[in-house]
């Protein structure tokens, strides 16, 4: 049981936090110039974004759930299990982001599931 609310929060809160620190780079913009002096005011805008801050965060919570799940089960079951957070992640991608996904990548998505059904079969 515990291992299941310690995945959830590695899918949850990792996928969530991608998903709003994207939000924030977003808000921000893309990098067009790289010259030491840029790239400084770059980040200053975008540590001010608050989305940036909610992501840092969740993902902070999902690296310390990740710690606590490789204590408890071995890396060949926990790193492809975990792999269900790019299920989410095109999940929350449509519906967070309003991005658009082909076809072919719900495909990706259902192959990445079955995948993970098999590992998660294979525990027992």
């Amino acid at each position: 049981m515990l291992e299941f609310i310690f995945l959830s929060f590695i899918i949850g809160a990792g996928t969530g936090g991608e998903l709003c620190v994207s939000r924030a780079m977003k808000t921000v913009g893309e990098v067009h110039d790289f010259r030491p002096a840029a790239l400084a005011r770059f980040v200053w805008r975008a540590v001010r974004v608050g989305w940036m801050w909610i992501g840092i965060a969740l993902m902070t919570l999902a690296f310390f759930s990740l710690l606590a799940m490789l204590s408890m089960e071995n890396v060949s079951f926990v790193v492809p299990v975990t792999a269900l957070s790019y299920a989410a992640g095109a999940i929350g991608a449509s519906v967070f982001l309003r991005e658009r996904l082909s076809r072919q990548r719900w495909l990706g998505v259902l192959v990445v599931c079955i995948g993970v059904t098999l590992v998660w079969l294979s525990r027992r």
